[in-house]
């Protein structure tokens, strides 16, 4: 087949890239190799077996060139960066809602003969995760109030009476409330690319991805993954700086996993039209992942609880990936064995950190609080 992966030089698309290379498919990648993430250019890793289009996913003329010939689309392209988005909104919207706006818009009115599309979607959509309350049962509670992260109380309270609750898996049935302008525009991408497949009769599938990590995400970028973030501090000497009490939990999913997602997404037609978060199913604090990133890297630093918080973050959020599972889905990669993969990658390459620039930038924004 003739696939076409958008984002396809970045840390996620280019693990695809390499597995479809390996199923015996013609690849194109459709990159606009963004400085923030590629501060050295091309990469190095990227697979030689494959046709590069530098273009924009903003620029109808460079999409209409990469989808020359193509069958499939995997739509891997997106601004990524929660905390950034909230202060370069327009810079978000335009990339991540009005590029796939462009992408959709050119694949229904062209001439073209897309068999399918994969969209990635992002956990970050549901906003806060799933609770349970002794007295209220299944809770979706909103944000927590400000006056209650003022006051350092972090867990969540049932939004009904104001109890405590704790946490259950998500599954896809939760209803969506994001939180920041990257999840919104997440949220578009998603329901956009679901719509148009629907309605033109284009199967479409979107993957909701919680925390991926794994080797090629880009250790200079202060607004990628947590993982890549600490590791960066941690390469440098500086402590990780953790936000809250540092008991707040995520997914954290291998890049295979991701890959392996995909490609059951492209093959089973039973997936067609659907959504489907793909996670570990299991939670880690971030304390937790500092940890056993700086034991895995040899250093004595302990990370920096710093106790403030960020207007809009979650508390917990972890998947349910049972529907996923159904289609042979089967997390392979374990936590402790995928960070230290992790780490061996991260030891070869250079990490310059970032970390304080961005924090005072959220700092003067007023995006850091307590």
């Amino acid at each position: 087949m003739n696939v076409l992966v958008t984002g396809g030089a970045g840390f996620i698309g280019s693990h695809l890239v390499d597995r479809l290379v390996e199923l015996g498919h013609d690849v194109r990648v459709f990159d606009n190799l963004e400085p923030q993430v590629h501060t050295d250019g091309m990469p190095d890793y990227l697979n030689k077996n494959v046709e590069f289009v530098k273009g924009d996913i903003c620029s109808k003329e460079d999409i209409k060139k990469a989808l020359q010939d193509i069958e499939i689309v995997f739509h891997q392209a997106s601004a990524v960066g929660v905390g950034q988005s909230m202060y370069q909104i327009e810079k978000y919207v335009d990339i991540n809602t009005m590029g796939t706006a462009k992408l959709l818009d050119i694949i229904v009115n062209g001439n073209f003969n897309i068999k399918k599309l994969i969209v990635a979607s992002s956990m970050s959509i549901y906003g806060e995760g799933v609770y349970e309350c002794a007295n209220c049962g299944v809770v979706y509670p909103a944000l927590r109030a400000e006056k209650q992260l003022k006051s350092k109380i972090w867990e969540m309270k049932c939004s009904k009476c104001n109890t405590s609750t704790r946490p259950l898996h998500t599954s896809e049935e939760k209803p969506l409330k994001p939180t920041s302008i990257y999840a919104i525009t997440k949220k578009d991408q998603e329901e956009m690319c679901l719509s148009v497949g629907n309605a033109y009769g284009i199967p479409t599938v979107a993957l909701r991805y919680f925390n991926v990590y794994g080797p090629r995400q880009s250790l200079n970028n202060p607004y990628t993954g947590v993982c890549a973030i600490f590791s960066s501090r941690i390469k440098n000497n500086n402590p990780p700086v953790i936000f809250e009490d540092g008991l707040q939990t995520r997914d954290f999913v291998n890049v295979k996993d991701i890959v392996q997602a995909n490609i059951l997404a492209m093959e089973k037609k039973e997936a067609d039209y659907n959504v489907f978060n793909v996670g570990s199913g299991k939670p880690v604090s971030i304390l937790d992942i500092a940890n056993v990133l700086a034991k895995l890297y040899g250093r004595t630093i302990e990370p920096q609880i710093i106790n403030k918080y960020r207007p809009g973050d979650i508390r917990h959020c972890f998947a349910d990936i049972s529907k996923i599972r159904k289609l042979g889905f089967q997390p392979s990669v374990d936590f402790e064995e995928g960070m230290k993969e992790l780490v061996v990658w991260g030891e070869q390459v250079a990490a310059k950190d970032m970390t304080d620039k961005a924090h005072e930038e959220l700092e003067e924004k007023g995006l850091v609080k307590g």
